[in-house]
């Protein structure tokens, strides 16, 4: 007898009947042989798989050994999978790999040259070589500056912590995230506004007022698709802390007072995720009605910087796309570096998408190059080129949901990987972003949130109670409304949950909505200069105590330009001038 076979039945025992021990036998022996296992190999597979099902260990029959092959067959087929879903492409890829030939998917229809080679099935899949892929390089031959004109200063966690992994989020999850974000405005309102005293409860039968929190929620059984928020839709929802997670009708008194706000602005705007505080009653009618609202503070200004003609920067703001939907000639862009070599600012902002995953070309598989080379060739090569120029400049770069670059499709939205980077003053940031330049703090993010509060925001106009006059007067146009928003909020994107027919431009992460957070706390002081690019009219101007900038898209020929004059006094808005300039 053979020491495979002793060992089985070593293992096996005696069974009632010999036939059936001795087809049990062979039936083990077969295992082994046909999946390269020894008897105790066995053993250990059938006692965890048998523990795994109901937490004991039977008796191995003939019926366990057919389940047990089927198990380790699929084991052998899973690893299978795994192995060649790294090694070889099966489709079109986003991030670091689609630096590679794996950038093309299967489907080589329509294709010619190098693509269309590429685009084939695997050589590895066909008993042939495997394919190679394209290597970054990573070499700087370039001026490095022994100096850089302004001192940045950025977010001190580190990039892993950014890449988290998505479409894992649980309910509890984004509803303890949501919570938080009500419980903060909570105690940010029962500080600025002292007299509150302490927060009722929506949902509850009061016959005096009281002051509620709670976040802006569309009534979809009263409202059709696509309509947007009015006065018969509104619905309140309480956090789990002061008011058990409740949602209730809100209804606006007729004669509503707008109290806190800036003097001027005629009114509130609402949308829906937006974080109100509302005094009225709910008077056990099914409904809270509100007869004043309470503005949200207002970010509080930075302190005034000292004077230091050192600490003076240009800087040079565009975003993309960078290339028109009709080819990858990138005209525009090499237009803007033509410029920038000539003007050498101190810093260049980019904002994606750099390679759009969106673009017809790439949609379509015309492309005979991967993201990887295009983003390479068009970006990375002529921004060392810039810097070899101007050796003391720094470029940063933002990266878009958009970009097939990034391996990180969703918002908030980590960097780019190191490969990207090709010099050492290019530095990669996430989207959004906030930073400092020589002590100026910026914040920064790619998404259109502009233009999505335009398609969401209800204006209800009241009488302004207790008003925060200043000089000059507060801003009150569309564009200036929709930036405020953003401040008063503290979130890059205040609104939840995102409109259907956008929620691909975001593909808002809800769980890791604190990386939105446009101040750390909701006491800090605002951003100095905050950019929001836009498909909506650019602009420059001075909202609360930001300098607001939308460049628009470099394609419509627009790119903002920003000057900061580190010699004088007063606040940073003051000493910030940012132009909206046009391509030559």
């Amino acid at each position: 007898m053979s020491s495979l076979r002793s060992d089985i039945c070593e293992w096996l025992g005696a069974t009632d009947s010999e036939e059936d021990s001795e087809a049990l036998t062979n039936e083990c022996v077969s295992i082994c042989q046909m999946y390269n296992l020894t008897a105790k190999d066995l053993q250990y597979k059938w006692e965890a798989f048998s523990y795994g099902k109901a937490q004991t260990i039977f008796r191995f029959t003939r019926e366990s050994a057919a389940d047990l092959k089927a198990r380790i067959q699929r084991e052998i087929q899973a690893k299978n999978a795994s192995s060649v879903s790294k090694s070889t492409a099966t489709g079109f890829t986003r991030g670091k790999l689609a630096n590679s030939a794996k950038f093309v998917g299967v489907n080589a229809k329509g294709l010619t040259g190098p693509l269309k080679a590429a685009a084939q099935p695997p050589k590895a899949l066909l008993g042939g070589m495997t394919s190679v892929p394209v290597k970054l390089q990573h070499d700087f031959d370039g001026p490095i500056a022994s100096s850089s004109r302004v001192t940045f200063v950025g977010q001190k966690e580190v990039r892993q912590n950014r890449a988290y992994r998505y479409m894992y989020e649980t309910l509890g999850e984004r509803s303890e995230t949501l919570d938080t974000q009500l419980d903060g405005f909570g105690e940010l309102i029962l500080k600025h506004y002292r007299d509150v005293g302490q927060l009722g409860h929506p949902g509850g039968f009061s016959e005096g007022s009281c002051v509620v929190v709670g976040r802006i929620v569309l009534d979809a059984e009263v409202s059709g698709p696509g309509v947007k928020l009015n006065d018969q839709s509104l619905i309140l929802e309480a956090s789990r802390a002061h008011g058990d997670g409740l949602r209730v009708p809100l209804q606006l008194a007729p004669d509503l007072k707008i109290r806190g706000g800036y003097k001027g602005l005629g009114g509130v705007g609402l949308f829906p995720g937006a974080v109100v505080a509302l005094k009225g009653r709910n008077g056990g009618g099914g409904y809270f009605i509100a007869s004043e609202i309470l503005a949200i503070p207002p970010m509080p200004a930075s302190p005034a910087p000292p004077s230091n003609v050192a600490a003076s920067f240009d800087m040079c703001i565009a975003c993309g796309p960078f290339t028109p939907d009709v080819n990858f000639d990138y005209k525009p862009w090499n237009t803007l570096i033509s410029n920038l070599k000539a003007s050498k600012p101190a810093v260049v902002m980019l904002l994606g998408p750099f390679v759009d995953a969106t673009h017809t070309l790439i949609q379509d598989g015309m492309v005979d190059e991967t993201p990887s080379d295009i983003f390479k060739r068009q970006f990375i090569a002529p921004l060392r080129d810039f810097l070899s120029q101007s050796p003391t400049s720094t470029v940063l770069l933002v990266p878009s949901v958009k970009d097939i670059i990034s391996d990180h499709a969703v918002f908030p939205q980590c960097e780019l990987d190191d490969e990207f980077r090709g010099d050492p003053r290019i530095r990669l940031l996430p989207n959004p972003a906030r930073f400092s330049l020589n002590g100026i703090s910026f914040a920064v993010c790619s998404v259109d949130v502009l233009y999505h509060l335009r398609k969401e925001e209800y204006f209800r106009r009241g009488e302004e109670v207790d008003s925060i006059v200043c000089e000059p007067e507060a801003a009150s146009d569309p564009m200036s409304n929709l930036s405020r928003y953003v401040l008063q909020q503290r979130s890059f994107y205040p609104i939840f949950p995102v409109s259907l027919d956008v929620a691909h431009e975001v593909n808002l992460d809800v769980s890791h909505s604190a990386e939105l957070r446009v101040a750390e706390s909701p006491d800090d002081s605002g951003p100095d200069v905050m950019v929001l690019p836009s498909r909506l009219k650019h602009f420059s101007k001075v909202v609360d105590n930001s300098v607001v900038v939308n460049p628009s898209y470099l394609t419509k020929g627009t790119y903002a330009t920003l000057s900061y004059s580190g010699q004088g006094t007063g606040f940073p808005k003051d000493r910030i001038s940012a132009d909206i300039a046009r391509l030559s």
